[in-house]
């Protein structure tokens, strides 16, 4: 996934909370074997192959991501797309159609060029989530690359999982509990965030985080609140009450939402 994947387990035997960890990894490889378009033959990859009326039959996973990524362009009134970076190389975004009771993709127009970098590990965070569950380790806390992480229920005798928002001066610090937390922002990479809607760098913000119930949804709303202004995000926030999006410039902060901050630690 290009990042880093961290995987805490607490309240249950070492060796147990070990080898659910080590399946969760293993998840990970298979997982990006089919979303990764740095593979060659991950069906990502042969999705951008395709020629305007062709399909390409999908594994599962892979049809869910792209259903999430669907859901959250939506959503986000196409402030978030999985063809955003397409726009480099095209006059237009690709045209696509899901077909689930095909599980297929159909190709419209265009070159499909999908980068799931703003979706794609907040949707393996879910899964590993998913999976660590079965083993009967609901307290755990998934950590991708520092910019996403996913918290389970909290550890036996503590108020939730401490995360940061923020590494300098005016960091703050929350208890997290079944709840995912993203962070999206320019000083890192620079102006890497494209807006799909005019196909320029995004300019509005100079950070931004979100919270979610599910990773892959703080992953595609802190990116697309990195795109829209405060009001349509104060809009896109009051469609999706679970959802909050913290603003961060010049050491202030604004929370944009309705869903109530976790508690501080």
């Amino acid at each position: 996934m290009a990042t880093q994947l961290q995987v805490r387990i607490a309240d249950q035997e070492k060796a147990y909370a070990a080898q659910a960890a080590q399946a969760a990894f293993a998840l990970v490889d298979d997982l990006e074997s089919r979303l990764s378009r740095f593979r060659a033959h991950s069906e990502i990859s042969q999705i951008a192959q395709l020629s305007p009326g062709d399909k390409l039959r999908l594994s599962e996973p892979v049809l869910a991501c792209l259903t999430m990524a669907r859901r959250m362009e939506f959503a986000t009134r196409g402030a978030f797309s999985a063809t955003a970076s397409a726009l480099k190389n095209q006059p237009t975004q690709p045209l696509w159609a899901l077909l689930p009771a095909e599980f297929s993709l159909r190709c419209d127009s265009g070159r499909i060029e999908f980068d799931l970098g703003a979706i794609g590990k907040g949707f393996v965070l879910d899964r590993m989530a998913e999976l660590l569950r079965e083993w009967d380790c609901p307290s755990f806390l998934l950590v991708a690359g520092g910019s996403s992480v996913l918290a389970g229920a909290a550890p036996a005798g503590t108020s939730g999982w401490d995360c940061g928002l923020g590494d300098d001066q005016s960091a703050r610090r929350h208890w997290l509990t079944e709840i995912s937390l993203s962070g999206s922002g320019l000083a890192g990479q620079g102006a890497h965030i494209f807006d799909p809607r005019i196909g320029q760098p995004a300019q509005r913000q100079q950070r931004a985080w979100a919270l979610a119930a599910t990773a892959a949804e703080s992953d595609a709303l802190s990116t697309a609140a990195m795109v829209l202004d405060e009001i349509e995000i104060t809009e896109v926030t009051r469609r999706n009450p679970d959802w909050l999006v913290l603003l961060h410039e010049e050491n202030q902060w604004r929370t944009l939402g309705l869903r109530p901050l976790p508690p501080i630690a």
